[in-house]
């Protein structure tokens, strides 16, 4: 059995188009993406996808340099900026495998077509591929690099449906997809009571597995993989779910957000995840 190890890559943030900005005015930004690549003697698997063409670029010639030879991705959850450059991606490694689970796969689906309409194409126009559903069902009890295996771990609804971590038992590695943040605003726009539940469970999943390091889907440029970050998770979505209980306006939860977490990168999804979650409720 070989010696595992891995790096990971933090993508820049991509402005996004359309009418809607921050209660300053300005720009509306994703949120820096993080990519996993575990590797072997002579293999790599990477974990989640990029979604522009830039950053497919980036991602391409980072794999490239590594000198490894990639023979698996795995897609932690459906949301496209961690997937629908895959196909792309992919077009310079022949023969890898996708995986996903199931359950993912299905939001997958309706993410490359009714999701690409309502969202990715809307807001990044023209600089995200074709996004063909090329994954497969992962199998259950996992997948093999150089002997170690990789587990998908299932964690329900997190910042979506149907999430799922990654965990290398041989690293004591969590890649933990959307389910933990690190230094960057958490996306709780498809969080309700139950969401916010769920969620939690989740960090409890994670936390079980006692791991060394743990990756956040989104994550602060130079922010460590410390498992710190899993309460740090728990402690924002808590501080989340209380205040959208007891303020009356986006603009009450947007300032109550920035003023307990001056320091997270990236304050789109606190605006407009009140958007849309208050106008539901008041």
């Amino acid at each position: 059995m070989a010696t595992l190890s891995y790096e990971v890559l933090v993508l820049d943030g991509t402005s996004r188009a359309g009418d809607q900005r921050l209660p300053s005015g300005e720009a509306i930004v994703s949120s820096p993406l993080s990519i996993t690549l575990i590797s072997g003697e002579h293999d790599a698997v990477l974990v989640d996808a990029p979604y522009t063409f830039g950053q497919i670029e980036r991602v391409r010639n980072w794999i490239e340099d590594s000198g490894k030879t990639l023979r698996h991705v795995y897609i932690t959850h459906a949301h496209g900026d961690h997937w629908l450059g895959v196909g792309e991606l992919l077009s310079s490694f022949p023969g890898v495998t996708v995986y996903a689970t199931p359950g993912t796969l299905g939001r997958m689906e309706r993410e490359a077509t009714v999701g690409r309409e309502k969202v990715w194409d809307a807001v990044f126009p023209g600089l995200v591929p074709p996004s063909p559903l090329i994954a497969e069902a992962v199998p259950a009890n996992g997948f093999e690099l150089e002997g170690n295996r990789l587990v998908p771990i299932e964690l329900g609804h997190t910042d979506t449906d149907d999430t799922t971590a990654l965990w290398v038992p041989s690293l004591e590695l969590v890649v933990a997809g959307d389910s933990v943040y690190s230094g960057v605003h958490q996306y709780v726009l498809e969080s309700s009571e139950e969401g916010f539940a769920s969620w939690l469970a989740a960090l409890d999943t994670i936390e079980a597995l006692k791991p060394k390091f743990v990756v956040a889907g989104h994550k602060a440029p130079g922010a460590s993989d410390d498992p710190a970050s899993i309460e740090e998770t728990r402690a924002y979505l808590k501080d989340a779910q209380h205040l959208l209980a007891t303020v009356s306006s986006p603009e009450e939860y947007y300032d109550a957000i920035m003023r307990r977490y001056p320091f997270r990168m990236n304050p789109g999804p606190v605006w407009y995840g009140a958007v849309g979650l208050l106008s539901r409720t008041h």
